[in-house]
C-alpha cells in the first residue's frame, strides 16, 4: 500500500492568532512555524496546518477530527478543554469522548480509544461485519489463531 498515514490536516481559520492560541493553550499543541497567513503546529503526532481564509463553512453533518488522548490523561484534559470550547455533541460511542468546536466551529473529538477498542465494542452485533485489518508487525492479532498465506484465519 502506498499510503502510510495522514500527512497533515489543514483547517481554514478566520483569525490566525485566536486559533493558534486555542490549539496551543487549550489543546497543548506546539507551534512549529508561523507566517502572516498560516501556521504549522504539532499536536501529538499530528501535523496541523492553520490557514487564513475569508470565511469558514459550517458543516451540518457529523464530520469531525478525532484526536487521540490517553485514557490516563483523559479526565483532566477533557475538563480543561470543556471549560474553553463549546460542546457540539454528547458521547454515544464506546469509551470516553468529548466533542467540542474550535474558535472557527471545526468539530473536534477528544477520544480515549483506538480502532481496536471501537471494533471490540461492535463485535457481536448482527448488523456489523468486522473484517481483518493489516497484519501486525509481530505476533498474532487478538482473535486470530494462526497465520495463513492468505487472509487470517479467525479463532473458532
Amino acid at each position: 500500500m502506498a499510503v502510510t498515514g495522514i500527512g497533515h490536516v489543514t483547517l481554514a481559520v478566520t483569525d490566525l492568532d485566536r486559533s493558534v492560541k486555542f490549539y496551543t493553550d487549550t489543546l497543548g499543541a506546539r507551534l512549529r512555524a508561523h507566517w502572516p497567513r498560516g501556521a504549522y503546529l504539532e499536536l501529538g503526532t499530528l501535523w496541523l496546518c492553520l490557514e487564513v481564509a475569508a470565511w469558514v463553512s459550517d458543516r451540518r453533518d457529523d464530520s469531525h477530527l478525532a484526536l487521540a488522548v490517553s485514557p490516563e490523561a483523559f479526565g483532566g484534559y477533557a475538563d480543561r478543554v470543556r471549560g474553553a470550547a463549546p460542546v457540539w455533541k454528547e458521547n454515544r460511542s464506546e469509551g470516553p469522548s468529548l466533542y467540542v468546536r474550535d474558535p472557527d466551529g471545526h468539530k473536534l473529538e477528544l477520544h480515549a480509544g483506538d480502532l481496536e477498542s471501537r471494533l471490540a465494542a461492535l463485535r457481536g452485533r448482527a448488523d456489523v461485519t468486522i473484517l481483518p485489518g493489516r497484519r501486525p508487525r509481530s505476533g498474532l492479532t487478538p482473535g486470530c489463531r494462526r497465520w495463513t498465506n492468505g487472509p487470517w484465519e479467525p479463532r473458532r
